[in-house]
C-alpha cells in the first residue's frame, strides 16, 4: 500500500518556487554631475525586457526577467539601470509541452513585480523620479513568439 502512495506521488505534477532572487543589478550615471546642473527638460526614456529560462537540475529551472532603463537628455545619458531579477522555480512531472509555458508565462509573471519594485527603488535612490514599468502581458508575449517560431519553421521548409 505504502509503494503505491509513493509511485501516486511520483507521478503527480509539482510546481513549486525555490527562491526569488536579484540576479543583477547595475546603475550607470555617466555624465553625472554636469548633466544634473543643466537646464532639465523632459527626458527619453528607453526601456528594454528580455526574458530567459534554463535548466540548473533536472526539474529545476532559473527564469530571468532583464529590464534595461536608458534615460537620455537629448543625446547624453542621464542614467542607465540594468536588473535581472531572477526566480528557481522545480517543475517535475508536467508534459513537456506543457512546461514552455509555465517557463515563458507563469514565472515571469511571478517574477516580475521584484524586478518593477527594485528598478523603480534604484532609480529613486539615484536621485531621480521613479521609473515605473507597466504590467506586460507575458502570455501574450509566449503566444507572438511562437507564431514566430512556427512562421520561422514554415519559411525555413519552403
Amino acid at each position: 500500500m505504502a509503494d503505491d502512495i509513493q509511485s501516486a506521488e511520483a507521478g503527480t505534477p509539482v510546481f513549486q518556487i525555490q527562491r526569488m532572487y536579484l540576479k543583477d543589478l547595475s546603475l550607470e550615471q555617466p555624465n553625472a554631475p554636469q548633466i544634473l546642473v543643466e537646464a532639465q527638460v523632459q527626458p527619453q526614456v528607453d526601456i528594454n525586457l528580455t526574458l530567459s529560462a534554463e535548466s540548473v537540475t533536472d526539474g529545476i529551472f532559473e527564469v530571468c526577467v532583464t529590464a534595461t532603463v536608458n534615460t537620455k537628455l537629448g543625446d547624453k545619458t542621464l542614467f542607465l539601470v540594468e536588473a535581472k531579477q531572477a526566480g528557481i522555480f522545480e517543475i517535475r512531472n508536467v508534459p513537456q509541452d506543457q512546461v514552455e509555458g509555465i517557463l515563458g508565462i507563469v514565472c515571469p509573471q511571478m517574477v516580475y513585480p521584484y524586478l518593477r519594485a527594485i528598478v523603480s527603488d534604484v532609480c529613486t535612490r539615484a536621485g531621480f523620479p521613479p521609473v515605473l514599468l507597466t504590467e506586460v502581458n507575458f502570455q501574450a508575449m509566449f503566444e507572438a513568439q511562437q507564431a514566430q517560431r512556427a512562421a520561422q519553421g514554415s519559411t525555413a521548409v519552403n
